[in-house]
């Protein structure tokens, strides 16, 4: 099993994933505006199964990874340390994602939020890549199963993602209000992320696992 330093840092790197706007956190967000708290939360709850499928789907594929090629983790953790430069960028550069305005979308029923819930999630590419680049950062082969590591990782990361997409759901109009009236506030939080995000990809690309 996994140490609490590599969870920690991992839990660190979800909340950031999960603080950098992106389609899950643009649909939560914009049926909550639409249709209110509870639309949202169906819409998260469609989101979370996405996830799981996932997590089902890396577990497997980075087990089966191990087993055929042992060094391509050292390869995937340099192409996890790039995907979160690019994701750096993609938080600081100019034009970035503001996923707290107001966007008109049809009232739909709950069945229908759930499942476009599942699949906004399932269809995200930056979860897809998350997982599959950046779980070997934090996997030691030594330390037993690979397929349990990856299972911890992914309750951690939904855990984390989870919480915090529930309370920017309840406080959706709020922080719309706020934003609207402090948009150096936006600015400072998307230079912040784009920081974290690097920091985080330094870290990978160079120091080794212990």
């Amino acid at each position: 099993m996994l140490g609490a330093q590599e969870l920690g840092w991992f839990a660190l790197a979800a909340l950031v994933l999960v603080l950098t706007p992106g389609p899950n956190m643009i649909y939560c967000v914009s049926r909550t505006l639409c249709q209110g708290r509870m639309a949202g939360l169906v819409s998260l709850a469609g989101v979370l199964l996405g996830f799981i499928a996932h997590l089902l789907a890396a577990a497997l594929g980075l087990t089966a990874l191990l087993m055929a090629v042992p060094l391509a983790f050292d390869a995937i953790r340099l192409a996890g340390a790039a995907y979160l430069l690019w994701l750096a960028w993609q938080a600081v550069r100019p034009g970035g994602a503001a996923p707290f305005e107001a966007r008109e979308l049809p009232v739909d029923a709950p069945a229908t939020l759930f499942r476009m819930g599942f699949i906004t999630n399932l269809l995200n590419p930056k979860v897809a890549m998350f997982y599959l680049s950046f779980f070997p950062q934090f996997i030691d082969p030594t330390r037993g199963s690979v397929l349990l590591q990856t299972l911890q990782l992914g309750a951690i990361q939904m855990a984390v993602s989870g919480t915090v997409n529930a309370l920017l759901v309840l406080g959706a109009g709020t922080i719309t209000a706020f934003l609207s009236r402090s948009r150096g506030w936006l600015r400072a939080q998307r230079w912040v992320m784009g920081g974290v995000l690097g920091a985080l990809a330094v870290r990978i690309a160079f120091l080794e696992k212990q």
